[in-house]
């Protein structure tokens, strides 16, 4: 059976991110987060993978309970907290660490039975005005949480760059100075950089630091690679060409015709569409690699099915490897040519893409 559409995933080049995200905050533990199945990466094999992680981090629940019932041990934060109160009984059992962001979810806790306390986080909006409490109100929040017999331990603070890709945006600076003001007065451990921040903002890394993109090896900056920051790509989409066609100049190919060749050429299908996860809206241009060499996109993406242009002098054959994105070609290239940014590339690949791991 010939392998077409596949995902390689390097486990060498997590630990190496992770590595280069320790260099970069030495003095600071690691909430890998491992949100949203690991950014398309697998969270459980990353999990598995990444040990010497002090803690993991995901977005729900539920993403937390399978981490568990994978038998992961490590501490896990539930960034956005528990939605209600039968989740903060799921917390106390498995002994995850809710975030609080909101007056409800203070409420929850407070008049919880719960079997064990629990650690906690208070979330602060220190500018990006997602989710959080306001910096006026943490100190009514802290008194309540620490009178309460089901919080464990010193409340923990955490808020959430939203410009720190931007590495002349004073908002930075201005956030930075908001948590600490905010924090300043309490005991419970901090924690503030993304990947951004880890790579760029030595002065907010804390107690706690949780890098996310740059695990697998992408950049959180647009107009950089994660190999220009020195990480490596986790994964690695890749398929077969399926049929290489002989192509005459003002031919059209695919849906809606709307590419048309200037010259005559060899036209490569390859077998990857939007049904494998491959963004739909990838325009012609955008780059492939094939063989090792850059050709282009030419025409609509299918549901199964995309068209390169490979070149009139093309020797390009039928079972012939293709690479999508990944090693050879970052996947933050590919994502400006979409309009989009790599986060949303590596995280949309589908269950029909086959997973090797490395």
């Amino acid at each position: 059976m010939m392998l077409t559409a596949r995902i390689q995933i390097n486990l060498k080049a997590l630990q190496h991110n992770f590595e280069k995200i320790k260099k970069c905050s030495p003095k600071s533990k690691i909430i890998a987060v491992i949100k949203g199945n690991a950014y398309g990466h697998d969270a459980v094999l990353v999990a598995k993978t990444l040990q010497q992680a002090d803690a993991f981090a995901v977005a729900r629940i539920e993403e937390a309970v399978v981490l568990r019932q994978a038998g992961i041990e490590r501490p896990i934060v539930l960034l956005e907290g528990c939605f209600c109160a039968k989740d903060l009984l799921i917390a106390a059992h498995y002994q995850f660490q809710p975030v609080i962001h909101h007056a409800g979810q203070l409420a929850d806790i407070l008049s919880a039975s719960l079997p064990t306390p629990v650690k906690v986080w208070l979330k602060i909006d220190t500018g990006m005005h997602r989710i959080g409490i306001m910096p006026e109100q943490v100190a009514h929040y802290v008194t309540q949480l620490s009178n309460s017999a089901n919080v464990s331990g010193h409340v923990g603070f955490v808020s959430h760059f939203y410009r720190a890709d931007e590495l002349s945006a004073s908002t930075t600076h201005e956030q930075l100075a908001c948590f600490i003001q905010a924090t300043a007065p309490y005991p419970g451990e901090k924690s503030l950089s993304n990947s951004a921040g880890v790579l760029y903002w030595s002065d907010a890394h804390f107690d706690w630091v949780r890098p996310g993109i740059a695990l697998y090896g992408i950049s959180p900056r647009a107009d950089s690679t994660g190999i220009a920051e020195g990480l490596q790509p986790v994964m690695t989409l890749k398929s077969t060409l399926i049929s290489v066609r002989e192509h005459k100049a003002g031919e059209s190919i695919g849906y809606g015709g709307h590419w048309i060749a200037d010259q005559d050429t060899r036209i490569g299908v390859i077998a990857m569409g939007y049904g494998d996860g491959y963004p739909r809206m990838a325009p012609a241009g955008t780059p492939v690699l094939v063989n090792g060499r850059k050709v282009a996109l030419a025409g609509r993406v299918s549901m199964d099915m995309m068209t390169v242009d490979l070149g009139p002098e093309s020797q390009d054959q039928i079972g012939d490897e293709v690479t999508l994105w990944g090693n050879g070609l970052p996947a933050e290239e590919v994502a400006r040519h979409i309009g989009t940014i790599a986060y949303e590339l590596v995280i949309k690949i589908t269950s029909r893409v086959q997973r090797q791991i490395i």
